[in-house]
């Protein structure tokens, strides 16, 4: 099945809050998800940078984090959430009001813009996600152990039966791992690169991968 980007959120076995982000991509698949200075973007590949002139969606920051928060998205939607956090706004209205304004990608599918954040000290995750026909925004408490998803085409809204109770991972890298082929995910087509922030000690450890 084809979901194009997928957002998780979710908690290690040992009780650590986990958020990620993997592109799946059929269009521009020469995508790759780069750490820098405590961030994650996606970026096109060396050699496919022309791709920019195709689609101006296709390069964001995808993973950021601020104080407890970890937020993760396919779009630049990211940055706006994390200024609202900072601020202090509570988690669920920096994503609706971000989403609100920012509204769909303009692009030839209409894009949905879609979201996952999760906070260290509350224990809760937030998927969100704004459509030409909807904006919706759920709240659930993290469970080790389980992974709830959210994507741009097909499992296209936050709700209980998208959810996975396998994964034993510890660390970011076990998270970047399982979004592409863990659990139900293996069973999601096309994947190019994938990222994750998962909490340690004080604060996240990031990783990320490419297909």
């Amino acid at each position: 099945m084809y979901l194009g980007r997928i957002v998780a959120i979710g908690m290690t076995p040992a009780g650590k809050a986990a958020a990620m982000y993997r592109v799946s991509s059929r269009s521009f698949p020469n995508r790759e998800a780069v750490l820098n200075n405590n961030q994650i973007s996606i970026m096109p590949r060396a050699g496919f940078e022309g791709d920019l002139r195709k689609n101006p969606y296709i390069t964001y920051n995808c993973i950021r984090l601020t104080g407890e928060w970890a937020v993760a998205t396919n779009g630049s939607q990211t940055d706006p959430i994390v200024e609202k956090l900072a601020m202090g706004y509570p988690a669920r209205d920096a994503i609706s009001l971000s989403l609100l304004a920012m509204d769909y990608e303009k692009d030839s599918l209409d894009t949905p813009r879609i979201v996952a954040v999760v906070g260290r000290k509350v224990r809760k995750g937030y998927l969100g996600i704004i459509r030409k026909d909807a904006l919706l925004v759920r709240e659930f408490d993290l469970v080790p152990g389980q992974i709830r998803y959210l994507s741009t085409y097909e499992k296209n809204r936050p709700c209980d039966d998208q959810v996975t109770d396998g994964f034993d991972g510890v660390c970011a890298k076990c998270a970047v791992n399982y979004i592409v082929d863990g659990g139900i995910f293996a069973d999601f087509t096309n994947p190019v690169t994938s990222a994750a922030a998962v909490e340690s000690g004080d604060g996240y450890e990031l990783a990320v991968r490419v297909i």
